[in-house]
């Protein structure tokens, strides 16, 4: 991924580099980490650019490295907003039900009292339930199963 060269300089492999920046464009991620051992590649996106850092070992004090990717030529989805809907406290993937073959935790128009399970939110191999945080009935699931949701992305709308 990143090595130094013969006057300690970090190198950086572009086509890791390419290859993480395509992962994001494909799962609408806005960031992406790798490590492999002491190395590790960052790329992150932020207002319709995509920039990408090269860290050296965290015991090192080597300077990270950056380089500037082609921004894709796309305009941000707005996300839908509502003033009760429960937001990831993580970035994940949502799962609407326990297994492929079970129905739904919850959907539109279903009564639901507090801390009942609204969905399921993978991050890193381990299953978060994203509870209510109140009693009342759901207004709008703003997700789809198996989707990539980030940090503070409303989920469920439940008035």
């Amino acid at each position: 991924m990143t090595d130094k060269n013969n006057n300690g300089a970090m190198q950086v492999d572009i086509e890791i580099v390419r290859q993480l920046a395509a992962v994001l464009d494909d799962t609408q991620l806005t960031e992406i980490e790798v490590e492999d051992g002491e190395r590790r590649i960052r790329v992150a996106r932020k207002a319709a650019q995509q920039v990408v850092q090269a860290a050296a070992p965290v015991a090192a004090a080597a300077p990270v490295a950056a380089v500037a990717a082609p921004a894709a030529v796309e305009a941000p989805a707005a996300a839908p907003s509502a003033v009760n809907a429960v937001k990831s406290p993580m970035v994940g993937t949502a799962y609407l039900a326990a297994n492929p073959e079970a129905k739904p935790f919850v959907s539109v128009g279903q009564q639901v009292a507090a801390g009942d399970t609204l969905l399921i939110i993978e991050a890193m191999k381990t299953m978060n339930q994203i509870l209510a945080p109140a009693a009342g009935t759901v207004t709008a699931v703003l997700v789809s199963n198996g989707q990539p949701v980030e940090y503070d992305q409303p989920l469920v709308v439940v008035e």
